[in-house]
């Protein structure tokens, strides 16, 4: 159908598909459910809305309703708060979908350079739109990989994480890691989802990675903000790493990602040993990688 948003209809089928039903409040009514999840009439009357609005909205029909209906939906469907905003920016809700900048190159400023350099001995990433890792110090060149070597075109950390054979090996959680690599991909497109270049990434990954895929079609949505990360390194062995997430003023396209290790603890240690393997003017990047860095 011309105009339908299907991008919508599939995020809200499927979101109606994972609700456990016994959970959801709603009294029993006798009937046996030959799929998971709940009805469509049972997404209404959880939402307050009529059964005909919401299979319309489902369908991808062209209407935008009220925050307040939003919001009573993803109450109905149990979405998490990266979910409603997902829901939000698929719909078009004005105050939650700001416009991009129409610049398709993203620049990282000079005092962003200046605070990677300063975490010297704590591993910091910069990403950008679409996962484009914009900036790396030199702990991150060692923990995870060199991205400057990399062709310009793979300096992205999920084309990295599915098709670099070496970050497979890398994490001892790839599927966990991996599919919250595909969960912000998809939150992301749901923000901006006439963006060539990341159209354009999602459709390499998909006809490259199986796993990719399979897991793009769950239309999960993640926006990674903290966590931790299972690591076997060929130089230093198993480390668990913690990060958090940081967005600079002024720049919600650009996120910080700094990774930390506990004090005292064999990966501490093992992080320590890293960087005295990997001092200043020597980056090595897990696997040895010594490509030219032309593109």
């Amino acid at each position: 159908m011309a105009g339908t948003n299907r991008e919508l209809a599939d995020f809200l089928r499927r979101a109606r598909g994972q609700v456990d039903p016994s959970r959801a409040g709603l009294p029993p009514d006798g009937r046996v459910r030959r799929v998971p999840g709940l009805r469509r009439e049972e997404v209404a009357l959880l939402a307050g809305v009529s059964a005909d609005y919401y299979a319309r909205l489902e369908q991808g029909r062209r209407i935008t309703p009220s925050a307040a209906v939003v919001e009573a939906i993803g109450r109905a469907l149990g979405l998490d708060a990266a979910g409603r905003t997902h829901l939000e920016d698929l719909i078009g809700l004005p105050a939650a979908s700001a416009p991009r900048r129409a610049s398709s190159v993203q620049r990282v400023r000079p005092g962003l350079y200046q605070l990677l350099d300063s975490l010297d001995g704590e591993p910091a990433l910069v990403l950008g739109r679409r996962t484009d890792v914009l900036a790396a110090n030199r702990m991150a060149g060692a923990l995870f990989a060199d991205f400057d070597r990399l062709p310009l075109r793979e300096r992205n950390y999920a084309h990295w994480m599915f098709l670099d054979e070496r970050a497979r090996s890398l994490f001892v959680d790839w599927p966990d890691q991996a599919r919250a690599a595909v969960e912000s991909l998809r939150f992301e497109i749901g923000r901006d989802p006439y963006d060539r270049a990341t159209v354009a990434l999602v459709a390499e990954l998909r006809d490259r990675s199986r796993e990719f895929d399979q897991w793009w079609e769950q239309h999960r949505v993640h926006q990674r903000t903290h966590g931790s990360k299972r690591l076997r390194h060929p130089l230093v062995g198993e480390l668990t790493v913690e990060y958090e997430s940081l967005s600079p003023p002024g720049d919600p396209d650009t996120t910080l990602f700094v990774y930390t290790t506990e004090p005292g603890s064999p990966s501490r240690r093992a992080l320590e040993l890293l960087a005295s393997w990997t001092g200043p003017g020597v980056p090595v990047g897990p696997a040895g990688d010594q490509r030219s860095t032309e593109d």
